[in-house]
């Protein structure tokens, strides 16, 4: 029986050696792993703009107002889920668990143009199955050069003194640690050497009704000799990618399958390209799925031992927006 995730790798590590650019796409469960060669005559399905590693693109005309309604679940089918996660972090079986939820949203806006006007710095449109806008880059790789950029902690700009508030909040800070030391053993098992080069800084993400923080942080390693552009295996060995799963990464699986109880899908998995000299990756979040006809916007955020329920709540519902700054005209 074939293996998809086996034949997946080997087509990316061939191409890697080779130093043939391709397209990727990894899901969450590494279980429909999608890549494309720039000759590809399937790449017609696809749009993407990776960091400015593009397809050929689709004019769309400009906006002038649009629609945007989100519909997030009650508190209470969200508090039963913490709940759950915070029980298993108290039990010492994890210490820190993405936990996500889909929230249904209704726009006048197409995929195609949600992703046309989208600001971030890496979008992917599969068809007319998805979009992804993401901030958050997985992994770099320049020369024998790899570097991830977890991004965790997420505060709305407008609050006061926004900037201190999320350095200094403790709850964040263990978060971010957790997830900082999660990404140097992960890299650590494809790199020979691993360092912190910099350590939580913060990225302003522009929205359609607001701007957010969001802190980040590189880590960086350098690949062995004999690493000769096997991307694939590279890819295996670290995803799921810890900033959106938790740490330790097998029993925080498992909670957060028990606690979700829903098709991640590509939402959380991994979008990228080589361009036959760079690797370049990103995270997918913030991520909208057409399900037949209706659009669902999947989005969470890291819960440890001190986090509280309501403040976690919001923050998956300020994480379902649209990233546009240059309408001018919104209508609610």
């Amino acid at each position: 029986m074939e293996d998809p995730k086996r034949n997946f790798a080997e087509k990316l590590n061939a191409w890697g050696k080779a130093k043939t650019p391709f397209v990727f796409l990894v899901d969450y469960r590494i279980e429909k792993p999608l890549a494309w060669t720039l000759d590809d005559e399937n790449l017609s399905e696809i749009r993407f703009d990776l960091n400015g590693f593009k397809s050929q693109d689709e004019a769309e005309p400009p906006l002038s107002e649009f629609q945007f309604h989100k519909f997030p679940v009650s508190f209470a089918i969200y508090e039963a889920k913490f709940n759950y996660v915070i029980r298993n972090l108290k039990a010492g079986n994890s210490f820190l668990v993405n936990l996500s939820v889909p929230t249904n949203i209704t726009t006048n806006l197409s995929l195609s143009e949600i992703f046309a006007h989208s600001e971030a710095p890496y979008r992917f449109l599969y068809k007319n199955d998805f979009v992804c806008f993401s901030p958050e880059i997985f992994v770099k790789i320049t020369g024998n050069r790899i570097s991830s950029y977890p991004m965790k902690g997420t505060i709305d700009a407008s609050v006061p003194d926004a900037e201190n508030a999320i350095l200094s909040d403790f709850k964040e800070a263990a978060e971010h640690a957790t997830i900082v030391d999660l990404i140097r053993n992960d890299l650590s098992m494809v790199a020979e050497k691993v360092w912190v080069e910099k350590y939580r800084y913060i990225d302003r993400i522009q929205t359609n009704d607001k701007t957010l923080l969001q802190v980040s942080s590189e880590i960086a390693g350098i690949l062995p000799d004999h690493f000769d552009g096997k991307f694939g295996d590279l890819l295996l060995t670290m995803l799921p990618a810890g900033s959106i799963t938790g740490a330790p990464k097998p029993s925080t699986l498992q909670i957060i399958e028990t606690a979700e109880n829903y098709d991640r899908g590509y939402y959380t998995g991994v979008m990228g390209y080589f361009d036959g000299e760079n690797f370049e990756s990103a995270v997918m979040i913030r991520f909208i799925e057409n399900q037949n006809g209706n659009f669902v916007f999947k989005s969470g955020g890291g819960i440890t031992a001190q986090s509280n329920a309501q403040n976690e709540y919001q923050e998956l519902i300020d994480k379902v927006y649209l990233p546009f700054s240059h309408v001018p005209h919104i209508v609610f």
